[in-house]
């Protein structure tokens, strides 16, 4: 569990009080606060939250054996804890969830408020952005942090991740122990969910991006405008003071046109407030002039594949210099600078084909990954997807129509079927598409992608869509180990 070393100590009284709320309960030293019931010490508050099918009232009594010293509940886990004899001072709130942002970033001394954070949002990008951003720090010699998708870091130390934005208490706590440290640069993923879900509530973000929207968990939000509502609650006074939107979307121009809080526009190809005044393509990549706010110039050579990762690095240039890195150093920094694992990202490189696995999981992103590869050479294009079960339906054959129009020798296969059946997803995927010769459907992801290098020729390329940096594979309830990553690198190496 990420918290600082050396935290703040409140009393019961304490936090009542900024609550707003009364308490006739003891009143203990409070050491941290905590919604997690497996990462409970001792002198923690323990936050009851009401989850998507328990209630966190149900893990009060595990908490307060491992050293919680008092529980904060709404109105029925107070109910819940009562009826079980918790013996422990329990204080009641409304609105829990969303005041418990505010009370874990007052309990640690509002600590977004001590460096610059960068939220980024938008359905594809936010990792790559944030990775980007992240590197150009390190280049300007900056203690910088992440946190995101496919992990956590404070300055060199790594930590795991279970979800693109954690709770709120748990962000506190990451950016109290990233100041305690010197951190004051973070680059964080701010998901659509956790906006709806008030994970961000408590926390400063000095700048605020927005790569682009397209269909993507649907089955969560209903349709394409409640998506769009929710990203924009990022955009508002109470968490930004300013906000980098791409504006060669139509999301992008709603939200300029619907947030009250100073704008920076960004363009690939203007006008913008930041735009490429040059890209020409290169055989590793691009040459790049970006112009941005105040005249600056910023002239360098990437090796970034694809042209939507040159939006992702526009927004990442953007913000680094507000944040207050040197044009000069921006620019010495960009031709080494490389995308986030798990977007395309190279597998045996000594392999007679290329061979790629990139986290693309929604229609519009799974349409440019492939455009970028096909970019790179003349070689097929065989290209690997699936669609998760429990999710979105709506995209299944939105996605198998990008695979289809994209690549040469498609593959439809499996990724995270959990509790549905892989053979009516692959059903939905394929749907009314009459299938171009050599194109395939193998359920099995490790058969598909052994046939897929099989297939191979020199000169083509290999990608598997959907996982990215993932290790797991969740069939029928069960989440299995299974990297794409190694599976393509042992396919290509059973070749030998």
């Amino acid at each position: 569990m990420i918290r600082p070393e050396m935290p703040p100590h409140r009393n019961l009284a304490e936090i009542s009080a900024f609550l707003g709320i009364s308490s006739d309960a003891a009143n203990p030293v409070v050491a941290g606060v905590t919604s997690d019931s497996q990462q409970v010490m001792a002198g923690d508050l323990f936050v009851a939250l009401q989850g998507e099918s328990v209630h966190g009232a149900g893990f009060a009594a595990a908490a307060i054996k491992d050293g919680a010293v008092a529980v904060l509940a709404d109105a029925i886990g107070a109910e819940m804890l009562h009826d079980a004899n918790i013996l422990a001072p329990v204080l009641t709130c409304d609105l829990l969830r969303s005041r418990l942002g505010e009370l874990a970033a007052w309990f640690y001394n509002a600590p977004s408020r001590d460096a610059y954070v960068a939220g980024i949002t938008g359905t594809n990008g936010k990792t790559t952005t944030t990775y980007l951003l992240d590197q150009i720090w390190r280049h300007a010699n900056l203690k910088s942090g992440l946190i995101g998708t496919v992990g956590i870091r404070i300055g060199d130390v790594e930590y795991p991740a279970t979800r693109t934005t954690p709770e709120s208490d748990e962000i506190a706590r990451i950016l109290a122990r990233a100041v305690e440290v010197g951190v004051r640069r973070i680059a964080m993923e701010v998901s659509s969910h956790a906006l709806v879900q008030h994970r961000i509530s408590g926390t400063h973000f000095k700048s605020v991006g927005f790569t682009n929207l397209s269909q993507d968990h649907l089955d969560y939000h209903g349709d394409m405008e409640n998506y769009f509502h929710a990203k924009r609650l990022l955009f508002k006074a109470q968490f930004a003071e300013r906000a980098f939107i791409n504006v060669d979307n139509e999301y992008g121009l709603r939200l300029k046109a619907a947030i009250d809080i100073e704008t920076v526009t960004l363009s690939q190809h203007g006008p913008a407030d930041w735009y490429f005044d040059r890209i020409a393509r290169t055989p590793t990549g691009f040459e790049i002039s970006i112009r941005g706010t105040g005249g600056v110039l910023i002239e360098a050579a990437t090796n970034l594949i694809g042209q939507h990762n040159l939006e992702n690095l526009l927004l990442a240039v953007a913000i680094a210099f507000d944040s207050g890195v040197d044009p000069l150093v921006i620019s010495d920094s960009i031709p080494s600078l490389c995308g986030a694992p798990g977007r395309l990202e190279r597998v045996s490189p000594n392999a007679p084909f290329v061979a790629l696995v990139d986290y693309a999981h929604t229609p519009d992103a799974v349409t440019r990954v492939l455009a970028a590869v096909r970019e790179r050479g003349a070689g097929r294009v065989i290209a690997i997807l699936g669609c998760g079960g429990d999710r979105d339906k709506s995209k299944r054959a939105l996605m198998g129509r990008a695979l289809h129009t994209g690549s040469d020798l498609p593959i439809f296969t499996s990724d995270n079927p959990r509790s549905e059946d892989p053979a009516e997803i692959l059903r939905e995927m394929v749907g009314e598409l009459t299938l171009k010769p050599g194109a395939l459907v193998i359920a099995d992801r490790r058969a598909a992608i052994k046939r897929a290098v099989e297939l191979a020729q020199a000169g083509d390329f290999v990608i598997v869509l959907g996982k990215g940096h993932e290790s797991g594979q969740e069939i029928a309830g069960k989440k299995l180990p299974f990297s794409d990553r190694e599976e393509l690198s042992s396919a290509i190496g059973a070749l030998k």
